[in-house]
């Protein structure tokens, strides 16, 4: 009743008012006004003025009751209803329901002024409030989805930002890991050549010594210790000269795609130095094993520790890059 009420207010007639409404299944009033002024110059079926009528016939009827109450009391012809409290002056009983509800006025009476209906100009001016209001409506239903729209952009490049972040945080870590990693094995390699190389060097001391104890000229200077220097420093000139030591060796490396790596090492220097320079020079991270094919040998996990001449690796060699024994 109030839609209906509000769209007469606006200078609309009654039956189109309650046709609207029906068509736009009473979704309220701007949605029935946009249908108003959008079809202003249609006629309405017959079937929905037929069913206005009823309607119409009990306003009129709700506003003739008074009136004959009115002419038997005193005479005149009540035309009208008027509120006491604020003088409006009210069509029908819808009306004044409607006046009571919006403003809580209570004190009604019977008028004999009649309710002018509204000029053309007066409708114009009434039609340009409603389209501005509308427009205005529109523009902030407007402004409204583009700030929520905005919004949903914003959250969704802060979620975006928030999963590089976390996974730019998770690269990092992982990375530390790989190069910690690589630390304590390059530490745990210079632990192990310098083991190698400290036995060596006890090795080699005590060879020396065993032949420093075995030679020709300790075991005269035992025998007979009256005999002169001279006579003891003397060696048998058949003795052959002692074999070359090398410091360096060339080691060739074949890998497993064909192409060769090679590269010059001290012959103090385990086999894992060997590894480690393929790992370094090709990146692989798979594990494989290191072999030789004159004579043929596959290198044990023990043979890794063991210094490159010790392996007879030296002066050089070819090693050949194979895949791990199951």
């Amino acid at each position: 009743m109030s839609d209906i009420q509000t769209l007469m207010d606006m200078g609309f007639p009654r039956d189109r008012v309650e046709y609207a409404l029906k068509v736009t299944s009473h979704k309220g009033v701007e949605m029935a006004m946009e249908w108003l002024l959008a079809h202003g110059d249609e006629e309405i079926p017959a079937a929905a003025a037929s069913d206005a009528a009823p309607a119409a016939a009990a306003a009129s009827g709700e506003d003739t009751a008074p009136s004959s109450s009115g002419a038997a009391d005193g005479g005149a012809v009540a035309k009208s209803l008027k509120c006491d409290d604020c003088g409006k002056v009210l069509k029908d009983q819808t009306e004044v329901e409607y006046h009571a509800a919006k403003t809580g006025h209570s004190n009604f009476s019977e008028s004999t002024e009649e309710k002018k209906a509204l000029t053309e100009e007066e409708k114009k001016a009434q039609l340009a409030l409603i389209e501005e209001k509308l427009k205005q409506k529109r523009v902030e239903r407007e402004e409204r989805e583009k700030a929520d729209a905005l919004e949903r952009e914003r959250n969704r490049i802060r979620s975006g930002k928030d999963m590089t972040e976390a996974r730019r945080r998770m690269e990092e870590i992982e990375m530390k890991k790989i190069v910690d990693q690589r630390k304590r094995e390059k530490e745990e390699e210079k632990a192990a050549r310098d083991r190698v190389r400290a036995q060596i060097e006890a090795d080699k001391a005590a060879r020396k010594a065993r032949e420093a104890h075995n030679s020709p000229a300790a075991q005269l200077s035992d025998a007979v210790p009256s005999v002169s220097s001279t006579t003891t420093a003397t060696t048998p000139t058949g003795v052959k000269s002692p074999p070359r030591e090398y410091t360096e060796t060339r080691i060739q490396v074949r890998l497993q795609d064909g192409s060769t790596l090679a590269s010059e090492f001290n012959v103090k220097e385990p086999l894992s130095a060997v590894r480690v320079f393929i790992q370094v020079k090709t990146g692989i991270e798979t594990p494989f094993a290191l072999m030789t094919t004159f004579p043929r040998k596959i290198f044990a996990d023990e043979d890794y520790e063991k210094p490159l001449e010790v392996l007879g690796l030296v002066p050089s060699a070819v090693i050949i890059m194979t895949k791990p024994p199951a």
